[in-house]
């Protein structure tokens, strides 16, 4: 049984010491006095006026009708997003264009030196060297 009583001895300790420490008074929630309808510091860049915040909602709703220096650019970002997309998807057509290039190239020579390799394997000696060994009719 002593445990017990050690035990409820150690949470009252506990408890007494963080009844004492300053931070808990910060962590409590404040009363409704004067400082919480005046906020000071970061809360006054947050909370509106109500009144304002009315206004803020009348002002721009849904079906407000936007002003045109508004539209304009709303239309010069998107004609500038355009504008990026061209130019990314030009670029890319533009590096395949010559990936494909390089590879028919490649492909040509290879083409070419196994035609070579070809000719001079079967190459009798016999007729003059001509593409195959065709004879002309």
């Amino acid at each position: 049984m002593s445990w017990t009583y050690a035990t409820i001895l150690a949470l009252l300790s506990v408890l007494l010491a963080l009844s004492l420490s300053p931070e808990a008074d910060s962590a409590a929630v404040p009363s409704s006095s004067g400082r919480a309808k005046n906020p000071q510091g970061p809360q006054r860049k947050i909370f509106l006026k109500e009144a304002d915040a009315l206004n803020f909602f009348r002002r721009r709703n849904r079906r407000g009708a936007k002003s045109q220096d508004e539209i304009n650019v709303e239309q010069r970002l998107t004609l500038a997003a355009d504008e990026r997309k061209r130019e990314f998807h030009e670029e890319k057509r533009n590096e395949f264009e010559s990936y494909a290039e390089e590879e028919h190239d490649e492909q040509n020579e290879r083409s070419r030196e196994s035609t070579e390799q070809w000719r001079e394997f079967h190459y009798d000696g016999m007729h003059p060297p001509q593409e195959y060994n065709r004879q002309s009719i």
